[in-house]
């Protein structure tokens, strides 16, 4: 019961259970179909319940589940109870629903988490409880970065099974960087026929002397994104794709030349980014550039369309419905904006044009018209533009939303200028930053960052009034890959700290100092047998596993405790 993650705002514990059995019945009541089918197909290969349909809930009376909708619940939020009369699941929306089918699910033990049967005698039981839930923030993501290191769509896959898990509802799909791009566009097939692939990779931190010589890459076709993005909907997780720009852009360079400052460098020698850091190869601010990028992205919304509600449609569901919940994010598409160095557009004659032209002060007024640019174009197409903090610089256009990673103070300034604000300041929620100090930590990155540190994490800066803390939609975890080369390693760096963010995203937590540290720890080691079945291989608390060690390979460590900032 205490056992739950991310806890649960409200828990009452009964006497006594409920079985499920192979008599057991689910019913769905309208609005709900979906999630009854996910909760069926899982229940079904864990633990081989047949769950048959229930015409209506006196058919769950006693062992069996049902599932409705109360439109006194707000649209995430969701009442679980079990008790004589079997186990009743209601939520404002679909989507409150289906996290109360994550918590019933946990309530069901871990065996519930397999993908087969591991026994003939386990008994399926809930324990008789009354749990009341809602989330904290709107925006519980995690950003995942398939440019640097590619993760193919069975990886993507698996990993919005364990955000719903979790009840993490956005998934930050960071597409394209210098290092690759991974999303077909048919108009323009040499951005994966030649920037999907890299010659070789840089082993480690980029002052490493070691280098795979093996090429990589790979990208998602266009059925494939459409793919992930319903499987995310199955799930009630909006997908947000980042097409980075002006910076972080080598990879596009490299297939289509005259993207880059060919009056300053020759665009035509370079090659998909081998190495790691902040690249000076950056998009001309031409009308070349605005025109492909346009075209990119006309591609990128139709592949990521925009959810306006549920669906009003009566027929009934069966497991060939298309399922279209409300994804409250979907109208997000990140453009990036960071890390861009501006020593080209100073040496450029277009570029310093292009200044003189628009009347602009500098190269950060270049940047922030270039920006403006997609916030308007996105926004004449009913979408809204979010990049990270750097966009502010220069003024940012009215409805678009900042990523505050640069600590907290870019979230405070969006925020207090009107804008909405994701904070994931790199300082407490990079999950590329290493666990622990010791020697044999793979890959030091970056700050010490325990599961303690993230669960003691918190969103909302205090110096915000009440009015601008209303702007935080919420907070995301971010996972660099650029030394996380396979899914070992990005669940060892992912894993057990998301969870600890999930908690801090979801439920009413304290200040971070009277946080129960303890009692969160004691709930994770109900929670590592979950992680156990669904095959993560997480960091253990006392330290990595010897195969998840990493000798001789060259981190950054910084040593000392963040700014907190």
């Amino acid at each position: 019961m205490t056992e739950l993650i991310p806890a649960p705002r409200s828990v009452v514990a009964g006497s006594g259970e409920t079985r499920l059995t192979a008599h057991s019945r689910l019913y769905a009541g309208p609005g709900t179909e979906g999630v009854g089918h996910w909760l069926r197909t899982v229940l079904r290969q864990a633990g081989g319940l047949p769950l048959r349909e229930g015409r209506g809930l006196d058919d769950t009376d006693g062992d069996g589940i049902g599932l409705q909708l109360d439109p006194a619940l707000g649209p995430e939020e969701y009442r679980l109870v079990s008790d004589g009369g079997g186990v009743l699941i209601e939520g404002g929306g679909a989507a409150g629903v289906f996290w109360g089918a994550q918590t019933l699910r946990q309530l069901l033990g871990p065996e519930a988490y397999r993908r087969a049967p591991v026994g003939r005698d386990r008994t399926w039981a809930v324990p008789h409880v009354r749990i009341e839930d809602s989330p904290r923030f709107r925006w519980r993501g995690l950003m995942l970065d398939v440019a640097r290191h590619f993760m193919p769509k069975d990886g993507v896959l698996r990993y919005l099974d364990l955000m719903a898990a979790h009840k993490l509802n956005v998934l930050h799909f960071h597409l394209t960087d210098d290092q690759g791009w991974r999303i077909e566009i048919e108009r323009y097939p040499r951005l994966t026929e030649v920037g999907a692939w890299r010659a070789r990779t840089k082993i480690g931190h980029r002052a490493s002397p070691l280098w795979d010589d093996r090429p990589h890459g790979g990208y998602y076709t266009q059925d494939d994104i459409r793919e992930i993005v319903a499987y995310a909907a199955e799930r009630h997780i909006s997908v947000v794709p980042e097409i980075d720009v002006p910076g972080h852009s080598q990879a596009a360079i490299a297939a289509y030349p005259e993207l880059g400052n060919t009056d300053v460098v020759d665009t035509a020698s370079l090659t998909v980014w081998d190495t790691w850091g902040i690249n000076p190869n950056v998009l001309a601010p031409t009308d070349t550039t605005l025109r492909f990028y346009e075209g990119v992205l006309e591609e990128v919304l139709d592949l990521f369309p925009a959810d306006t509600g549920a669906s009003t449609s009566s027929a009934p569901f069966t497991p060939f419905t298309p399922f279209t919940p409300f994804s409250p994010f979907s109208s997000f598409v990140h453009i990036g904006g960071d890390e861009c160095l501006k020593d080209q557009w100073r040496a450029s004659a277009t570029a310093q044009r292009r200044i003189a032209e628009l009347g602009l002060k500098d190269e950060d007024a270049l940047q922030a018209w270039f920006i403006g640019h997609f916030a308007a174009w996105l926004a004449a197409r009913g979408r809204r533009l979010i990049g990270w903090d750097e966009i502010l610089e220069g003024g940012l256009a009215p409805g678009a939303a900042v990523s505050s990673w640069r600590g907290y103070a870019g979230g405070v300034a969006a925020a207090r200028a009107g804008h909405d604000v994701v904070m994931c300041p790199e300082q407490q929620v990079y999950l590329d930053h290493r666990q622990d100090a010791g020697p044999d930590e793979p890959v030091p990155i970056g700050y010490v960052r325990t599961l303690e540190d993230v669960y003691r994490f918190e969103p909302v800066p205090p110096e915000l009034t009440p009015e601008e803390a209303g702007r935080v939609l919420g907070t995301q975890a971010n996972v660099w890959t650029e030394v996380m080369e396979d899914q070992g390693r990005v669940d060892y760096q992912v894993f057990p700290r998301l969870a600890a963010l999930a908690e801090v995203a979801w439920s009413p937590l304290p200040a971070p100092a009277e946080r129960d540290v303890a009692g969160f720890e004691r709930r994770m080691t109900a929670h590592y047998r979950r992680l156990d079945a669904l095959g993560v291989a997480y960091r253990p608390p006392t330290g990595p596993l010897p195969w998840q060690k990493r000798p001789g390979v060259l981190g950054r460590p910084i040593d000392g405790a963040p700014p907190n900032r």
